[in-house]
């Protein structure tokens, strides 16, 4: 229940960055989620805001809670971006992808102007890692893909190099995302070098796109039982 209220903090407070006439986009997971209610709140006592979804789910909860939406076809820029994350270090470098919207929320929070980082304090860590890496990658040859990424752990020094196919608990078969590919989970446990593990990754063929975002933050606020924490780069 703490956790849950530190969340609601950290949501709250990112609601002071949110101007009349933003284009905003709304983030995956359980943060977000209070953060996409919270705004459509807002919504329902005047303010004039459109957002931007970066999956499904997030869809169907803005829809829910009246906040327009626009699709990213339509856009070329955004003026803010809210989401949550796995993991932030002291410089502001993420791990995303546990709810595995991680290639739609890339591609928002490179296209905003500014993204704010909404987290509880189990969040942030001094060194990224301890939760599983996301990459998605292409069904065809993913395991092929999925060895050249525990290569890719080794040669960047991780402390880990175990990388699995995430299966649903329900039915047992492989998590498919929004853009119909599958989730590797890389247990790295320890990253020294989030750059050059990122750089490894992307030269990968068949990664779509990994889950350490790395120079897109600018704000992130830690959600506490009481109040939140703003931090900024």
């Amino acid at each position: 229940m703490s956790g849950d209220i530190a969340k609601f903090n950290a949501a709250q407070a990112a609601l002071d960055y949110v101007k009349d006439g933003m284009v905003v986009g709304l983030g995956t997971g359980s943060t977000s989620a209070h953060f996409v209610r919270q705004l459509g709140e807002r919504v329902r006592q005047g303010l004039r805001v459109k957002g931007v979804p970066t999956s499904e789910a997030t869809r169907n909860l803005a829809e829910q809670v009246g906040v327009p939406l626009l699709e990213i076809s339509q856009i070329t820029s955004l003026d803010l971006d809210v989401d949550g994350a796995d993991e932030v270090d002291p410089a502001f470098r993420l791990i995303k992808g546990g709810g595995g919207a991680l290639l739609r929320e890339k591609i928002v929070a490179a296209a905003s102007k500014q993204m704010v980082v909404i987290a509880d304090e189990s969040k942030w860590v001094e060194t990224l890692g301890d939760f599983p890496l996301p990459v998605e990658v292409t069904r065809f040859g993913f395991a092929l893909t999925q060895h050249r990424v525990t290569e890719a752990l080794r040669a960047s020094g991780c402390a880990g190099d175990e990388v699995v196919l995430r299966i649903t608990g329900k039915s047992n078969e492989p998590v498919i995302t929004d853009g119909g590919n599958y989730i590797l989970d890389a247990h790295a446990k320890r990253i020294p070098d989030p750059e050059k593990l990122g750089a490894a990754l992307k030269d990968i063929a068949g990664v779509v796109e990994h889950g350490l975002f790395i120079g897109l933050s600018q704000v992130v606020i830690i959600g506490k039982a009481k109040g939140a924490e703003v931090k900024t780069l």
